[in-house]
């Protein structure tokens, strides 16, 4: 049986964190599928379109083979079941976010029970990054290059810091 996997976020931007679980995921599943969230939560204001956050993943995990990158804009569960996927992906940086997302993975167990939702921490030189802190950083003028690759370094740099 081939296992398919869907790690959804909001990428915006994504981080070597998020790589470095993209990569632990694709050894673990036959496929993964990287669900960028065309429309994020209500409390979040991208800092991208979904154009370019999905071109900023798929510059990032190139050389990731079974990876595929793609924007949805629907309810997760209903993309997971539409992709005929087995399992959800998330990640866990740290004690404070196991809360959210153990609301998030019994809210979808409700919502498709035949799938399960699996936890993956980030290496220990990552568990601190978050795309908000670096776009953060980024606006302030920080150097972000320990967080992300240069490209994503480079478009938050035109994104956030252009002077009138």
């Amino acid at each position: 049986m081939s296992i398919t996997a869907v790690y959804p976020g909001t990428f915006d931007p994504i981080t070597n964190g998020h790589i470095d679980l993209v990569e632990r995921g694709a050894r673990l599943f036959d496929s993964l599928v990287v669900a960028v969230a065309a429309v994020p939560s209500p409390s979040k204001r991208p800092a991208f379109t979904i154009e370019e956050r999905v071109q900023m993943a798929r510059e990032a995990l190139a050389h990731v083979r079974n990876v595929e990158i793609t924007a949805f804009d629907t309810l997760l569960a209903r993309f997971v079941r539409e992709r005929g996927a087995h399992v959800i992906v998330r990640g866990l940086r740290a004690v404070s976010d196991f809360e959210y997302e153990f609301q998030l993975a019994s809210m979808n167990r409700q919502l498709v029970s035949e799938v399960e939702t699996i936890f993956l921490t980030p290496a220990e030189q990552y568990a601190y990054i978050s795309s908000s802190l670096v776009r953060e950083v980024a606006a302030l003028g920080g150097d972000i290059s320990k967080f992300v690759q240069p490209p994503v370094a480079n478009a938050l740099i035109r994104r956030l810091c252009v002077k009138d």
